[in-house]
């Protein structure tokens, strides 16, 4: 069986700014943009690309999809990002089945959420 790989697509305002953002958020690097979009690659291991897109349309509801951040310390991690301009969704944490997250947005409010690795 042939090796596949995958790539995640995040539809976006505005690639080009919020590149830093994702880029910082999962240790990531800039890998480059044309037109409607920008490439992000893991920094020095495996993993899925990520390709922001630009889109006319702006978010009518809640992503159908989202990216989980794992993290050994939840509350170091989600000060991290807000600090890079991410934002809570909701107060506090979840708690469910066991595991607890922190559901937040990046700056263009496209859904994330943080939990436990």
């Amino acid at each position: 069986m042939s090796e596949i790989g995958f790539g995640l697509v995040l539809d976006v305002a505005d690639p080009d700014t919020l590149a830093p953002f994702w880029a910082e958020a999962l240790h990531y690097s800039v890998v480059g943009g044309v037109g409607n979009y920008v490439m992000l690659r893991p920094e020095g291991r495996s993993g899925p690309r990520l390709l922001l897109q630009k889109v006319k349309e702006g978010r009518t509801g809640k992503n159908r999809m989202h990216l989980d951040i794992d993290a050994a310390d939840i509350d170091a991690e989600v000060n991290r990002l807000e600090a890079l301009g991410a934002r809570r969704l909701e107060n506090g944490e979840v708690k469910e089945h066991g595991h607890r997250w922190v559901v937040m947005a990046d700056p263009e409010g496209n859904e994330f959420c943080v939990g436990e690795s």
